[in-house]
C-alpha cells in the first residue's frame, strides 16, 4: 500500500463516526471529538482498545449496542485493531459553527500573521446548534428556537412500559405453562404420541399513559411547549390520554389527536377556558380522581404530572388526592421545568404534599429533559 493512501487515525475516525451514524446511532459531535482524543490516547494497537474506545464514547443508549458491535466488525479489520493506520503526532482540529451571523464577520480579525504553518492532517469539525438546543431552557428560546425544539420533540417515541395480558401466546420457553389443547392437537398428527410440546405465557400489552398538563401563569413559559411534547405522544402511540390542570380540568385528548400540530394546539387553546390563569391542583386532581382516574383511567397507568407546583388551593387537599393516585396507578411521575434552576428546592406547599407520593421527580425546561420523561416512561417495572 502507497504511504499516500494509508488513512491517518483522524479520517479513519472521523469514517467510522459517519458509519455508525449511517447505522441510525446518535453521535453529537463533542462524542466524535471525545473518541479522537480517546483513540490517540490508547492506540490502535490491539482491537479491544480500539473496540472500548468508541464504547465507551459513542454508545449513548443500550439498545444501540449491537448496532454498534456490527458496524464495527464491518469497519476495522479482523485481527488487530487497524494496522495500516498510520498516527500522526499532533492533529489540528478546525472548528466551524454552522450559524448565520458569523457570515459577516472580519476573517482577518482572527488571522494570526505570525502563527507557524501547520503541516500535519487537519481535522474539519462543524458544529450544528442542535446539541445546544436541547439542553436550553424554553422559557429563553425565541420563537424560531422554539419551532426548532419542537421539532425535535415531534421525534420522541413514548414506548411506554407494558403489562402481563389476560390473553395467552405460544411460548417456546420449557418452564411455561403446558398449552393443552394445541399440544394434544399436535399428538393427534403423530398417532397419539406427545412429540411436540406446547406451552404457553401471558402476552404483553402497553400501560395506560396519562398526561397532566398544568397552564396556569406560572407556567406559562413552558406549557405550550410542553403541550407539543403531549401532542407527540398522542399521535405516537395507543392508550394515551391529556388532561388540563387549571382552576378547572380539562380533558384534551380529542383536541389533540389531530397529527398537525399547529391545528391541534389552536383547539387544544380553544378547549381551555382557564389558559394562563390560576391554579388550584388539589381540586383539579380530585376532579380527575372521581371523574376518571379512580373509576378506571388511572387503574395500573402511568401519570405524568407537568406543573411546577404552585397552588392557590389547599395543600393538604393536593397531598389527600395525590396519595389517592399514587394507590391506584403503576407509576406517578412529576416533571417540573423548575427543578433545573439553581438552588431550587421543593419548598412551594403544593410541591412538597405532593412528592411523597411521587415515584419520580424530574426536570421538564428543555428537549433533553423531555427525553429522559420518555425514558422514565418507557422503563419497565
Amino acid at each position: 500500500m502507497a504511504a499516500e493512501h494509508v488513512p491517518t487515525l483522524d479520517r479513519a475516525a472521523v469514517a467510522f463516526v459517519r458509519s455508525l451514524r449511517a447505522a441510525g446511532l446518535r453521535i453529537p459531535v463533542g462524542s466524535a471529538i471525545t473518541y479522537l482524543r480517546a483513540l490517540g490516547e490508547v492506540g490502535v494497537g490491539t482491537r479491544s482498545a480500539t473496540y472500548w474506545a468508541g464504547r465507551a464514547t459513542l454508545v449513548r443508549r443500550p439498545e444501540d449496542i449491537d448496532r454498534y458491535d456490527e458496524v464495527f466488525r464491518a469497519f476495522w479489520s479482523a485481527d488487530e485493531g487497524a494496522p495500516s493506520i498510520v498516527e500522526p503526532d499532533t492533529v489540528q482540529i478546525a472548528i466551524a459553527f454552522d450559524d448565520a451571523e458569523d457570515d459577516d464577520t472580519d476573517d482577518d480579525a482572527d488571522t494570526d500573521d505570525d502563527a507557524e504553518p501547520f503541516d500535519g492532517p487537519v481535522l474539519q469539525v462543524r458544529f450544528s446548534d442542535t446539541e445546544t438546543l436541547r439542553h436550553k431552557d424554553f422559557a429563553r428560546c425565541s420563537a424560531a428556537e422554539l419551532d426548532e425544539a419542537r421539532r425535535l420533540m415531534a421525534e420522541l417515541r413514548l414506548s411506554g412500559a407494558t403489562r402481563a395480558s389476560r390473553r395467552w401466546r405460544a411460548s417456546h420457553r420449557s418452564g411455561d405453562p403446558l398449552d393443552l389443547r394445541r399440544t394434544v392437537r399436535h399428538a393427534l398428527r403423530s398417532g397419539g404420541e406427545p412429540v411436540r410440546r406446547v406451552h404457553r405465557a401471558h402476552g404483553e400489552r402497553n400501560r395506560r399513559l396519562v398526561l397532566l398538563v398544568d397552564v396556569s401563569g406560572s407556567m406559562e413559559a413552558y406549557s405550550r411547549a410542553l403541550l407539543r411534547f403531549v401532542h407527540a405522544a398522542i399521535v405516537g402511540r395507543t392508550k394515551v390520554e391529556a388532561f388540563a390542570l387549571g382552576t378547572r380540568l380539562t380533558r384534551l385528548t380529542r383536541e389533540l389527536q389531530s397529527r398537525d400540530p399547529d391545528a391541534a394546539l389552536t383547539r387544544a387553546a380553544d378547549a381551555v377556558v382557564d389558559f394562563s390563569g390560576g391554579t388550584r391542583l388539589g381540586e383539579t386532581i380530585r376532579t380527575f380522581n372521581d371523574t376518571w382516574g379512580v373509576r378506571g383511567m388511572a387503574r395500573g397507568a402511568v401519570v405524568v404530572i407537568l406543573s411546577d407546583g404552585w397552588d392557590r388551593g389547599s395543600p393538604e387537599l393536593l397531598g389527600t388526592q395525590m396519595a389517592r393516585l399514587h394507590r391506584v396507578a403503576h407509576r406517578v411521575v412529576w416533571v417540573n421545568p423548575l427543578k433545573a434552576s439553581d438552588g431550587y428546592a421543593p419548598l412551594a406547599r403544593g410541591m412538597a404534599a405532593a412528592l411523597p407520593h411521587v415515584d419520580a421527580f424530574i426536570e421538564g425546561h428543555s428537549v433533553a429533559s423531555l427525553e429522559e420523561l420518555a425514558r422514565v416512561v418507557s422503563a419497565p417495572g
